[in-house]
Parts: C-alpha cells; structure tokens; sequence
C-alpha cells in the first residue's frame, strides 16, 4: 500500500478508496487494529465518498518511531496525510483512539474538517495507573496477554458467540500489532484530557456510543455531546466497536449525517 512521511519522518500506511471526484472521508481507527476494521463500512461509505483509511504511527503497515506520543502528534499526522494528498478539507470519522484524534482535529484545525463523528469514545479515559499497567504488561508479555480481555470488552458475548468470523480478523489484527507501537499510542490516550476544550467545536457533529460499552460507557459520550453544542448523539445496541457490531445500523447513521 502507499504511504507518506510526516515531519517527523514517520511512514503512514494508508489506502484511498471510492469516486475520485467525490468528498473525502477520513476514516481512523481503535487502539491495536488497523486500516481493515472499517471493512463493514467500505461498501456503505464508497457508493457516496472517496474514502481514505489510514494506519496510525505504530500500528498496522505505519512506522514505530520513538515515542513517547501525544494526541497532539497524531492530530499532526491526521494533517501531514491531507496535506501531503492535496486534501484541503474532508469529513472525518473515528472511533475510540481515532475519535479522541478527531476532538483534537475538531478544536486545533477546524478548517480542515467538513462534519466530525466521534464514535465510541471519550475526552478523557483515566485513572493514568491503568494505562501504565497495560504499558507495562504489553512491553513484558506481548500483545497476546491483552488480546482475550480486549475482545470480552469489544464485543458482547452474544455477538462473540454468533459471529465469529466478524470477531476472528479483530483479534488478528490485535495480535499483529507492535507492542510498541500500542504502548505509545496507550501513553497518547493516558495524558490526554480534552474535556473543556472540545467545548469550543463548532462542527457539525455526530457521537455514537454503545449501550454496552464497557471501555467508553453511553455516559462518555453524552459528556462530549453536552460540550459540543449542536451535536446528535446516537446510542447503538452494542459493545465497543459499533461499527462492527451493530455495522447496518452504524452504516445508516453515518451516511445520513455524512450526506446532511
């Protein structure tokens, strides 16, 4: 796949598809996956969109520099790839790690973003103590000691028990991961707190949670819709990733709000 280089010297991994004249969609993904967990939305999205997926620094085919990092640099790279693709504006939808990437686009570079849909996630995500022990153990053991209490908080058990071959690509994906490349980006996602500034969004926006989201409960969400004024919040029947989960329902309320 193609990549770029940000100022930093990091390759981003990332892949462009749908209409070459349509608007541009910027799709970001959770912690430990990479551009191929937006495969339920490709069909949705690709009949209105030109959409552009990418790998964030340390994960999938991107670059593990040196961190640590901030949501700030990952903000940054969000940028260097529009930049360096000669997009002057796009919509952008992420979830968990890439909607925290999103409120920090949607406060520090709001010209360059059209609608913002901040998908099962949260402004800020404490206490500091447990992301340092993931840190902890992901350096010390790999990403296999993570891979089964991640998915237990991604999926229902119901969805995990009737779906498997939605779930098996997510835990492959976990398990291809750079320890390294997670435990930066963990380090992004402890120091982060963006409650009273994403207050200053004026976007259109959309925020999405799951109803049984044990990683950024229905509460999370409603904390940044009542931040940001104008926003609709959708609450879908599912655990972490929505999008996966309950992906038909997902699909229409993107879409809509993307057309809107």
């Amino acid at each position: 796949m193609p990549h770029i280089v940000t100022d930093d010297g990091c390759r981003l991994n990332y892949r462009l598809d749908g209409p070459e004249a349509a608007a541009v969609v910027v799709l970001s993904n959770s912690l430990g996956t990479n551009l191929e967990m937006w495969a339920p939305q490709m069909d949705a999205l690709t009949r209105h969109f030109r959409v552009l997926r990418y790998d964030p620094r340390g994960h999938g085919g991107s670059d593990v520099p040196k961190g640590p990092w901030t949501m700030e640099r990952l903000g940054k790279d969000v940028l260097a790839l529009l930049d360096a693709l000669g997009i002057a504006k796009a919509s952008f939808c992420g979830l968990s790690m890439g909607g925290m990437v999103g409120m920090w686009l949607g406060v520090n570079a709001p010209q360059r973003i059209e609608r913002l849909v901040l998908c099962n996630t949260a402004a800020y995500l404490g206490p500091a103590q447990m992301w340092d022990e993931r840190i902890e153990t992901v350096r010390r053991a790999g990403m296999a000691a993570l891979v089964e209490g991640v998915l237990e908080r991604w999926f229902t058990a119901q969805f995990r028990s009737a779906a498997p071959d939605k779930v098996e690509p997510i835990k492959r994906m976990l398990l291809s991961t750079s320890p390294e490349g997670y435990a930066g980006c963990c380090m992004a996602i402890r120091d982060m707190d963006q409650r009273q500034s994403i207050r200053s969004i004026k976007l259109p926006t959309l925020v999405i949670a799951g109803s049984r989201d044990p990683s950024t409960p229905p509460e999370r969400a409603r904390e940044i819709a009542d931040a940001i004024v104008g926003s609709k919040l959708v609450i879908l029947e599912a655990a972490h990733l929505s999008n996966v989960e309950q992906a038909e329902r997902f699909n229409r309320e993107l879409v809509d709000f993307l057309r809107g």
